[in-house]
């Protein structure tokens, strides 16, 4: 009788603090997910993996249009770029959304690598963030141009798009960092313009996976409308209080979730199914 309602309250509160740490760090999908997946397994069987991915990327998308919303100055500085990078970005991630879709067994299997992936990219964040700034400040590049890319570059910079797409709309906790690491490969120094393409293009990748999931009805919109109004909450929280909460805090926390969930999944997939 109490279960609805204790479920409700849970998913409402791992998204409260996930808006929160998608505000102040990024990382919110390593709680979502996780959370969906153990409310939906009793409903949905071998399917709760896929039916908390499609969820938990419905509840959080909003999230990446405000993101998105405040670098368009810094995105419109590169928009012939952007032009080039959308299509990839959109063929990635409904290719990526159509393979869990369609092969849901295999991402049951591939769960626990992924979030042991999204973590250790998670952790080395701030690492690459730091690098990046550091290339930035030796450029000579002046605010606002947009740099001049050689031809190889910029197909190599659509191929690695497209290829990061496809993790995007598979699975998405990470892409941020790696299309950052992708756009510094590729020879951009201007750490602002790379956060405001890498927050439209996330945007896009998680809209496409969005309407994958919303047309192969693989999301369960009770749990999905309510979890998108706490996130809401949470991030605007997490906006308006940031100052009081050192950002390393919520970092570390971050990981230290990311670790502990994986090492469960890999014991889950791989010790406990041999018992």
């Amino acid at each position: 009788m109490w279960q609805p309602l204790l479920d409700y309250l849970w998913l409402g509160l791992v998204a409260l603090i996930a808006g929160g740490i998608n505000a102040l760090a990024g990382g919110g999908t390593l709680l979502t997910f996780p959370a969906l997946e153990s409310v939906l397994r009793s409903q949905h069987g071998s399917l709760a993996s896929v039916f908390a991915n499609g969820t938990s990327t419905v509840a959080l998308v909003p999230a990446s249009y405000g993101s998105a919303w405040g670098f368009r100055r810094e995105t419109s500085e590169l928009r012939s770029l952007l032009a080039w990078l959308i299509p990839p970005s959109v063929l990635g991630g409904v290719i990526g959304a159509l393979l869990l879709v369609c092969f849901p067994k295999q991402f049951s299997a591939l769960v626990p690598w992924l979030i042991l992936t999204a973590t250790l990219l998670f952790t080395l964040q701030p690492y690459v963030a730091r690098r990046l700034t550091s290339l930035s400040l030796r450029s000579q590049q002046l605010p606002g141009a947009q740099p001049a890319m050689p031809r190889q570059s910029l197909v190599g910079m659509i191929a690695l798009q497209f290829l990061i797409s496809i993790y995007g709309g598979y699975f998405g906790a990470g892409i941020g960092i790696l299309m950052l690491a992708g756009l510094a490969m590729m020879g951009l120094t201007n750490m602002h313009q790379m956060n405001g393409l890498k927050s439209v293009l996330a945007s896009i990748i998680n809209s496409v996976a969005v309407v994958v999931f919303i047309a192969t009805q693989n999301v369960v919109w009770r749990y999905a409308l309510a979890m998108m109004a706490t996130s809401l909450v949470g991030g605007f929280l997490a906006a308006h209080y940031s100052r009081r909460i050192p950002g390393k805090y919520v970092r570390w926390f971050v990981v230290a979730v990311g670790f502990l969930l994986a090492a469960w999944y890999f014991s889950k997939t791989y010790v406990f199914t041999r018992t």
